[in-house]
């Protein structure tokens, strides 16, 4: 009997809470009030640093687990509306349908429910039942011990000449039957979850152009344990039309399955229900489940591979910054020169030139009196050479030139520089100049701040994952967008100096807005307060709320903006200095007088103990900067290229790059070597995250060469 429904959204109000709760394991009345806040249009970082109380103080790796869980359960209940509705379009929604459909968990389930109402092309099927056989498949899927060849007789026509015409016509309804079928669908799926064995194979004569794939030429396994970079490289492979990749598992395991549920008896019918069974796995079911599956390895392997870029993205844009310093920025070469920029301690471009450091005697003679010259000029604290082509002959080539001892020398990832040379950011930057000039401005900038710097340049160009073309390219923006979201509010802002791409990731802001705050700046000066962010065309109440904690303004009228205290805060801090006898300024600068401070005194139905705490900390390291220091590292002395290496030979390098199955790391000759993750330490390693990371210094031993290939193994094990 067809359901009447009046209100069909009614029936999706779904107690999100209680369900996130349950799968997150977490309090359901801090998840409801995480809910609230998002809907609200409270960004993670702000409820996570500024909504403690009401989350029961969650982390931004929790509120972001319930905001994209949300958004997943939504998207489900928006599919679930459209087919409740177009099954009751076509008059056959019943109370037991409905009820299937308002409890399937997933979107396969869901989709499984509705696949025998999904319209569809022509079908064998569709073909045969125009025909009129359908009442021919139900008597021989009911499995009664009939006569098929009676009763298909009783089918014949112009259209169905012949017995056997009648009966593959109902096969081919029965095959229909059970590839939609839900629970034989839902069995399957399991099978091939759990046993599903990935294959490849090389397509014939590809042997040689797809030589880097040799590996995968007659490869399979499991594929639920394939780990990801493996699943991606498959695919790529296949994508190029280099492999031939299928995913299946044994064929017999599966038939079992349905003959369990469709075999009913041993009669002619049900050898015909067998023939169709067999039929609707090989031609349907199987093709179905297997691009199923192949979805969910990829959807997997997509999100092993966007974490691990999310992980190196985060140690990369936290790197310690070198400061306000004078930064002689150089970006090497051989046949061009290298490009050389002297940048103020606030990274303003003073001086560009090229200078020749392997060419000829002359050229270096040149060079050598332009270094000196700037040094002494600009009073230069720093001199930060790109780690790209002639890195090393450049480092070698300064460190000779006797400059005073207290001007150091780094040498800087350069990855990106390029990218963000020829951008629009540069050209609106500089647009006098040319990607050259650009590009030594970037590696000088991101020494003195590789954050600031970083967020100019799109991430996935930063070289920091693994096949980060392959995987979904929404849901990595998305990850990495949230990764430098994070590190732009947990180190906080200069209000008055940073530029529109580093303000546009502050919480609250955006493109536009953050374009509102620069055209303020040109137009009135620099902020005197955060109160003067109400000031700002474009930036309402809610923006300002969800802002302001995290901008700094180091020369305020009210020390509290140089810190990350909140503005709704403000009136607690004076509290709590009137109490002590003391203005503010006496308050942050006084240990013993903070010591003083009884938090329970200050405790309302809003701000509670946390946030009280968080307040005392900024009071005591104002806006500190969570980024550490910067250490001082140089390559080994007289390793340049590969020619240079010999196994056994130890070194100090740094990690540029992690990911499933090991770490490269820069040893300083122009080439990453690969530390395998069974050579990161003595002892055994599941997660190559659990020994290094990013940025990181280590000591490295030499294990082998392949300079053909240009291949370096490494080994950090003692």
């Amino acid at each position: 009997m067809e359901v009447e429904i009046n209100n069909m959204p009614q029936l999706l109000d779904h107690d999100y809470s209680s369900i996130l709760a349950t799968e997150l394991q977490l309090n359901r009345s801090n998840v409801a009030a995480t809910i609230d806040l998002l809907d609200n249009g409270s960004t993670v970082p702000f409820i996570s640093r500024y909504r403690k109380e009401a989350t029961g103080s969650l982390d931004e790796v929790a509120v972001t687990s319930i905001r994209d869980r949300l958004a997943q359960l939504r998207e489900l209940d928006k599919r679930r509306l459209t087919v409740l509705s177009t099954i009751k379009e076509q008059g056959k929604l019943t109370e037991e349908l409905q009820e299937k459909i308002l409890a399937a968990k997933t979107m396969a389930i869901l989709e499984d429910i509705y696949l025998p109402f999904k319209p569809k092309r022509r079908t064998r099927a569709t073909v045969a039942k125009e025909k009129g056989l359908e009442p021919l498949a139900q008597i021989i899927f009911e499995q009664k011990g009939v006569d098929v060849n009676v009763e298909a007789a009783k089918y014949l026509n112009d259209a169905v000449p012949t017995i056997e015409d009648a009966l593959a016509g109902a096969r081919d309804i029965i095959a229909e039957w059970i590839n939609e079928n839900a629970n034989a669908r839902n069995k399957l799926r399991v099978l091939y979850q759990n046993q599903g064995i990935i294959f490849s194979r090389v397509i014939r004569g590809k042997e040689a152009e797809g030589a880097k794939y040799k590996d995968y030429f007659e490869w399979q396994e499991i594929a639920i344990k394939a780990p990801s970079h493996r699943i991606l490289a498959l695919f790529r492979g296949e994508k190029e039309n280099i492999l031939s990749v299928h995913v299946s598992p044994p064929e017999e395991e599966a038939l079992a399955i349905l003959r369990l549920l469709f075999v009913k008896g041993k009669g002619q019918d049900t050898y015909q229900v067998h023939q169709a069974l067999e039929d609707g796995y090989k031609r349907l079911l199987s093709v179905s489940m297997e691009t199923e599956t192949r979805v969910e390895l990829k959807k997997k392997a997509d999100a092993d591979a966007i974490a691990i870029f999310a992980n190196n993205l985060r140690e990369l844009l936290m790197s310690p910054p070198l400061g306000q310093k004078v930064v002689l920025g150089v970006d090497p070469g051989f046949r061009t020169g290298c490009k050389i920029v002297c940048l103020d301690a606030q990274g303003n471009m003073l001086e560009n030139d090229a200078i020749f450091p392997t060419g000829s005697e002359t050229q270096e003679e040149n060079a050598a009196k332009t270094i000196h010259d700037w040094c002494k000029k600009y009073k230069v604290e720093v001199i930060a050479i790109g780690n790209g082509t002639a890195s090393r002959e450049t480092e070698n080539f300064v460190r000779q030139l006797k400059l005073p001892k207290d001007i150091q020398i780094v040498v800087v990832n350069e990855s990106g520089a390029s990218i963000y040379s020829a951008s629009d950011v540069a050209r609106e930057e500089f647009p006098d100049h040319d990607v050259t000039v650009r590009g030594a401005v970037s590696i000088g900038r991101r020494l003195m701040d590789p954050l600031a710097e970083l967020v100019k340049i799109d991430s996935k160009s930063i070289g920091v994952g693994q096949y980060q073309h392959d995987v979904d390219q929404r849901l990595l923006k998305q990850s990495l967008d949230d990764v430098v979201e994070s590190c732009v509010n947990q180190v906080g802002v200069e209000l008055n100096t940073a530029s529109k791409q580093l303000l546009m990731y502050v919480s609250g802001l955006g493109p536009a807005r953050a374009q509102a705050i620069v055209n303020y700046r040109m137009a009135h000066g620099p902020f005197r307060s955060r109160e003067e962010l109400k000031d700002v065309d474009g930036l309402g109440a809610k923006a300002i709320e969800q802002s302001a904690g995290f901008l700094r303004i180091c020369d305020s009228e009210n020390p509290l903006d140089t810190s990350a205290v909140h503005p709704e805060s403000y009136a607690i801090v004076h509290a709590m200095a009137s109490d002590l006898g003391c203005d503010v300024n006496q308050l942050m600068k006084n240990d013993a007088l903070r010591k003083k401070i009884d938090l329970k005194k200050y405790i309302t139905n809003t701000i509670g103990l946390p946030t009280l705490k968080d307040i005392c900390d900024e009071l005591a390291k104002p806006g500190r900067d969570p980024r550490g220091v910067l250490e001082k590292f140089s390559f080994k002395e007289g390793i340049m290229s590969l020619n240079d290496l010999k196994p056994g030979m130890k070194l100090q390098g740094i990690v540029t790059n992690v990911t499933a199955f090991g770490a490269f790391v820069d040893v300083g000759v122009h080439q990453d070597g690969l530390v395998h993750i069974s050579q990161l330490s003595d002892k055994y390693v599941k997660d190559p995250f659990d020994v290094v990371k990013v940025q990181q210094k280590v000591n490295v031993t030499v294990l082998e060469i392949d300079r053909d290939r240009k291949r370096v193994a490494l080994t950090m094990k003692k």
